[in-house]
């Protein structure tokens, strides 16, 4: 099958790296696994940050144009036409003015992956994008989903056979192929990006929670960098944190590698690519995830199984899940190879891919893909 790939917040080409963009690149390779030609439609960057009043009137009449060009270019025919459309992640800050007018004027299936709905951005800076994203989620034949709460937001515009849950996912294989080097004392990883907001506050709670472990024997590593850095740096005991810096992709399996848990509160995350990397690299994990969360970080740690879930902002339950893993070496062990054998089952991209082909196959042949 044909496909016209678009991802409205970050292109999958564009030249910094980020999880959007990864995400955006782990789908398109999903989608060619099963044989299916992925072309990206367009490098159209929506993505507005709410600080100019006629941005939005911009990017829409910008996207309008793109999309009259695709029509008639594809109209003309030609070997490029597509039989599907696929947008990865719109939202009212980065709505998709092409793919619904090109879809519905060729006449083929549109589906949109990881679409969120917010009612409380109906008003305000970003109304028109909030009122452009809920059309095309109303339009789209197939909404694929990676958490819960987006699900259930999804629910109020669209039928339940229309969404379909796709488990995070990553490829797992230059994890899997890192042997495990254990360290003596246990060796902590945390690792986000140094700005402010959430990330910030992950790291201070981390600090906090660090802090409480007295004198049991740890050293940790932190990979990332940021603007915050000058005031995330100073919270940890420099005697036993090693600071890595921002490292390229290739270079996190070897890291994960000298690793034996990862440590990160989460707070506010959707689900966090690195959470996934770390299992699959054999690390259980501690995080913070919201008490009967069912997806975001709960979707990818099974409690008590492949690492400890603690309530977000809980630096004192954070501390006592640790100390749990770090006094019990076995169960940290046992923790891991579950975690790797979880990602190997539900969240490699063979598993994505199998999910996606079927999901496409059933919207091309006019059937609810769920």
């Amino acid at each position: 099958m044909r496909v016209a790939f678009y991802a409205p917040m970050k292109p999958p080409g564009h030249p910094v790296p980020s999880g959007d963009r990864r995400m955006a690149r782990l789908l398109i390779e999903a989608l060619r696994r099963r044989g299916h030609e992925v072309r990206v439609a367009s490098r159209l960057r929506s993505w507005d940050p709410g600080l100019d009043p006629a941005r939005p009137g911009r990017i829409e009449a910008l996207g309008g144009r793109i999309a009259d060009r695709l029509v008639r270019r594809w109209q003309a025919g030609g070997a490029d036409r597509p039989d599907l459309w696929f947008t990865y992640h719109l939202y009212h800050k980065a709505p998709d003015w092409l793919g619904p007018p090109v879809a519905d004027a060729l006449g083929i299936p549109y589906v949109a992956a990881e679409a969120s709905h917010a009612p409380r951005r109906a008003e305000g800076p970003w109304a028109a994008g909030h009122r452009a994203a809920e059309a095309a989620i109303r339009q789209a034949a197939a909404l694929v989903t990676f958490s819960e709460r987006d699900a259930a937001g999804l629910s109020a515009l669209a039928p339940a056979d229309r969404i379909v849950r796709l488990p995070p996912f990553l490829d797992a294989a230059p994890f899997t192929a890192i042997p495990r080097r254990p360290a003596d004392p246990p060796r902590l990883i945390a690792i986000g990006m140094m700005r402010e907001g959430d990330k910030e506050r992950s790291y201070t709670l981390l600090a906090d929670a660090l802090r409480r472990l007295g004198d049991r024997p740890w050293t940790l590593m932190v990979v990332g960098d940021g603007p915050a850095r000058p005031r995330i740096e100073p919270l940890f005991d420099p005697a036993r944190t090693e600071f890595r810096g921002a490292l390229p992709p290739e270079s996190l399996p070897a890291v994960l590698g000298e690793a034996d848990l990862f440590v990160w509160p989460a707070i506010n995350e959707a689900f966090g690519m690195a959470l996934l990397e770390a299992q699959a690299a054999g690390l259980p994990a501690v995080a913070g995830a919201a008490g009967g969360d069912a997806g975001g970080v709960a979707a990818i740690l099974r409690q008590g199984e492949t690492g400890l879930l603690v309530p977000p902002g809980d630096a004192v339950a954070f501390a006592d899940a640790v100390a749990a893993l770090l006094d019990d070496p076995a169960r940290r062990r046992a923790m891991g190879e579950a975690a790797r054998a979880n990602v190997l089952v539900r969240h490699d991209i063979p598993a994505a891919a199998a999910i996606l082909d079927r999901t496409l196959a059933r919207v091309a042949a006019g059937q609810a893909p769920a």
